[in-house]
């Protein structure tokens, strides 16, 4: 049976919305359009110059004129943010009409409100594209993990930090020198906030976070570090260790309770998430079944980004159930969060001593004194002028609010010169 052309909305036309008009729009290269038909797109600056011919398609800056017209199915919004988007998202589905978004803001913050307009107005919610670009995480939760109870996920999910940090370790360059170059070549934003100081990964953990566990998550109390203190030194040293430096984003189960997490991490060379490099994602999912699942695949960009939307459209299209949005697992629990002091790890720090002897031995005291114990300790770059040494030193696993104690101690040594880094490393 031949399918019935969709009609859909299309707000916002930056990037990702640009594409997916000039996929649909591409008969040359896609022929969607003899399945769909963009009738209005909503902008917000009419008078901006745009490279399109759109022939019968509308162009509005007033989203009236989608949500009044009976003959639009479907809206994809693409402006992102917040607001206007949980505006507009909930009064698309209110007025009947299904919603496919790559918004991962507006999902964490408000995603579970606009789920339950979505119930209410028997209409459909899709946010495939809201993590890990084209990688088809989303789905998997809802629908491939039922039987499992998942004990935790944990993800590179923002390719711009995993660009930086790899560039960082292969080539040597600072921090700055790289976001400059990943601002030229579209990786960065001119503002990289949201990237390299963790803001889109909490969003993005917060969405996975809901689906796992049916948790509601406060973005607040999820723990946020970003990358813009990690020095060129610990790349060097790291490897030296045997490990790779990584934003990972981690959502644990500790005695039902779950612990969120956003932080650079320190882990071993051989787990496949070392080598996830450039702008790929990777999630691991652990099921109590299935052990740890692995996806990767590129995680951000128009292309993987509008795959993504495009499914969501087609799975609308091919009439799959709207109560499978809002299905939940066989095993229902009440998870609490709980805070980063609860964090067991090993830890790297790095310090600049004065070279003299007993620095050492007042260092391990203090770790000691807390009931840290030393696995290694490596002495690099000794200054003989200054009469500077550097360590570098790896503890054993040790809980997170007695490190930072005893990092509070170590900083007040005598013979400290400077504090330089500490890390978590990550357990497999």
């Amino acid at each position: 049976m031949e399918k019935k052309k969709l009609n859909i909305g299309l707000i916002g036309l930056g990037v990702i919305g640009s594409k997916i008009f000039e996929i649909i729009t591409d008969l040359e290269s896609h022929n969607y359009s003899k399945l769909i038909n963009v009738k209005t797109i909503v902008v917000k600056d009419l008078s901006k110059k745009r490279n399109f011919i759109f022939n019968k398609t509308k162009i509005s800056s007033n989203i009236n004129d989608i949500l009044d017209d009976e003959e639009i199915d479907l809206v994809v919004e693409v402006v992102g943010g917040e607001s206007p988007a949980f505006d507009y998202i909930s009064k698309c589905l209110k007025s009947g009409k299904d919603v496919v978004t790559a918004n991962k803001e507006v999902m964490a913050k408000r995603g579970l409100e606009l789920l339950a307009i979505a119930k209410n107005s028997s209409t459909q919610l899709r946010f495939e594209a809201s993590v890990g670009g084209g990688i088809p995480i989303i789905s998997s939760l809802k629908n491939d993990f039922s039987s499992n109870k998942i004990d935790g996920i944990r993800a590179i999910i923002n390719g711009t930090t995993n660009y930086i940090l790899t560039r960082m370790s292969n080539e040597g360059l600072s921090f700055r020198e790289i976001l400059n170059d990943a601002q030229k070549l579209g990786y960065a934003e001119t503002d990289p906030t949201n990237d390299v100081e963790g803001f889109d990964s909490i969003y993005k953990l917060a969405i996975l976070t809901n689906l796992a566990f049916g948790a509601k998550v406060e973005i607040k109390k999820i723990y946020r570090e970003g990358i813009t203190n990690i020095k060129n030194k610990e790349f060097k040293y790291a490897n030296e260790l045997g490990f790779s430096i990584k934003l990972i984003s981690s959502v644990k189960k500790i005695n039902n309770k779950l612990l969120l997490r956003v932080h650079p991490a320190l882990i071993p060379i051989e787990i496949p998430m070392a080598n996830v490099n450039s702008v790929l994602n990777m999630i691991e999912v652990h099921g109590n079944l299935t052990g740890p699942l692995w996806f990767q695949g590129a995680g951000a960009g128009p292309d993987t980004t509008s795959s993504a939307l495009l499914n969501d459209i087609f799975r609308i299209m091919d009439g799959i159930s709207k109560s499978e949005e809002n299905k939940t697992k066989i095993f229902e629990e009440k998870f609490s969060l709980i805070n980063m002091d609860y964090h067991n790890s090993k830890y790297y720090l790095r310090i600049t001593i004065k070279d003299k002897a007993g620095v050492l031995a007042r260092l391990s005291k203090i770790l000691g004194d807390n009931g840290i114990s030393i696995h290694t300790v490596l002495q690099k770059d000794t200054n003989i002028e200054l009469k500077n040494a550097e360590l570098v030193v790896m503890t054993h696993k040790a809980q997170e609010k007695i490190m930072l104690e005893a990092i509070k101690k170590i900083k007040k040594l005598e013979d400290l010169v400077t504090f330089d880094s500490l890390l978590r490393v990550e357990e497999y």
